[in-house]
This record gives structure tokens, sequence and C-alpha cells, in this order.
């Protein structure tokens, strides 16, 4: 299925050629040819919500700017920090997977998780305030504040909770494909053993995941302050 096709200097001496491709560089080039399609229907798919965002900003901004004031900017900055951190976790987790240290690699990938974890218990604990104040949009929703139309705070948080929630889904699904690829790793599955390109992949999608909430951390919890 698979045989010598690669030499490095580092500690990975052999990286497998799958029979389907003719030499290695092609079969590395369509691994991340297909990761950056991938991620590109991602930016598009939050391209338009970010884009609703700026329009209905534009023109409330006043109403924006009063709903924004209900977001805990401290733990949208401690959640911030933690996916930094799990940016930097991640990369040395491809690093090392690229030296063939398998369990520095492994260390670093379960530091990752953690972090996303951490992020996620936060946001949980986040999104109780809202909805313990009945902030959450629908027929539920509550807004006693003067000089702010319901309907149009409604939009704000119809907006932040669609576009956290997504976002807390994509972390759901970075817990999951890190997990699975720690798994492979941990039982020296031949998909991983000699092949780092599987963990840059991951890390692709990961630091994606970042990108995005840099992108959502300020619009929602700092413009308003």
């Amino acid at each position: 299925m698979a045989s010598v096709a690669h030499h490095t200097d580092d500690a990975h001496l052999e990286q497998p050629l799958h029979m389907q491709y003719e030499n290695i560089d092609q079969q590395n080039e369509s691994y991340v040819v297909g990761m950056w399609t991938f991620l590109v229907t991602e930016v598009m798919f939050f391209g338009v919500l970010f884009l609703a965002y700026i329009l209905y900003r534009w023109n409330f901004q006043h109403e924006f700017a009063v709903a924004g004031h209900h977001l805990d900017v401290v733990l949208g900055g401690i959640n911030t920090t933690i996916l930094l951190g799990s940016s930097f976790t991640m990369a040395m987790a491809v690093y090392y997977a690229s030296v063939g240290r398998k369990k520095a690699q492994l260390q670093m990938l379960g530091i990752t998780i953690a972090c996303a974890f951490g992020f996620l218990i936060i946001k949980y604990f986040e999104w109780s305030k809202k909805i313990g104040d009945g902030l959450v949009p629908g027929a539920n929703f509550r807004w006693d504040e003067a000089g702010v139309a319901p309907e149009r705070a409604q939009m704000f948080y119809s907006l932040y909770f669609t576009m956290t929630g997504l976002h807390a889904i994509h972390v759901i699904v970075g817990i999951l494909v890190l997990g699975g690829l720690a798994a492979l790793i941990h039982f020296d599955r031949p998909s991983v053993k000699n092949d780092f390109i599987p963990t840059e992949l991951c890390g692709l999608y990961w630091h994606f995941v970042d990108l995005v909430w840099i992108f959502l951390f300020p619009l929602f919890y700092l413009i308003p302050h």
C-alpha cells in the first residue's frame, strides 16, 4: 500500500507514499490543496455572517453598542488568551511530529485539547448568564433598557449566539479531530507514524478556528466598550 519515498534530516527518515501518487511532493501538495479548499469554503460560510453583522451594525450603531455592554469582556479576553495559547501548542505539535518526537507531540496535542475544553467551559458560563438574563432571541427575550428597541437588541443577540455558537461547534469538531489524531499517534498507526502531514492539516484547521475567534472577540466584545 505504501513504500519508502522520502528522506529528511529529521528523526522521520521515512514518509510513506501511497500508491495513487507518483511522488511524495505530489502527495503532500494534494493534502495541502484539499485542506485549503475546505478552509476556503469555511471562510465563505463565516464571511456571510460577518457581512450580515457589518450591515446591521452600520444601520443600528447605537443599539448594538448598548446591547454589547451586557457581554463580559473579561471572560472574552480569557478565552482569547486560551485560544492563542492553543495555537502555539498546536504549532509545537506539528513541529514535534516533523522531527519524530512522539511523546512531545502527544503532550502538545493534549494541552491543545485541554485549552479547547477550557474555552467551552468558560463559554458555557457566559451563555448561562445570558440565558438567565433573558437575552436569548425568541418569544421569551427580555429587554428593559430605554432608548433601544427590543427587536434591535434581539438582532444583536441573534448574531451573537449564531456566530459564537457556530464557532463553538467548530471547537467541538476540533476536539474530536485532535483526539482522534492523538489516538492514532498513540497506537502507532501507519497513517500518522511516519507522516507529519496529517498533524499539519489538523493544525491548519485549528488555526482557522482560532482566527475566527480573533475576529469575533473585537466585534462583539471590544467595540461596544
